[in-house]
């Protein structure tokens, strides 16, 4: 494995890393936010969460293509 094999695959990992942790910070705020109604209509609802939640998607979904195209680049 060379190094920019492994500079590729590292970047991929921590973008699903990044990814993830967003995708579960999204609906942990959902949750808590979801006892106070008021706060949770004022800061933007279920849109602020859907919009983290795909933003977050997308950076995973990139992550792992980052890592195929490491992947397929070596052969």
């Amino acid at each position: 494995m060379s190094g920019q094999e492994a500079g590729g695959i590292g970047l991929g990992l921590f973008a699903v890393l990044i990814g993830a942790g967003g995708i579960a910070a999204a609906i942990r705020t959902r949750r808590r936010r979801e006892h106070i109604a008021a706060t949770y209509g004022a800061t933007g609802g279920i849109v602020y969460t859907i919009v983290q939640a795909g933003c977050s998607s997308l950076l995973l979904i990139g992550g792992l293509g980052l890592i195929v195209l490491a992947l397929l680049l070596r052969r």
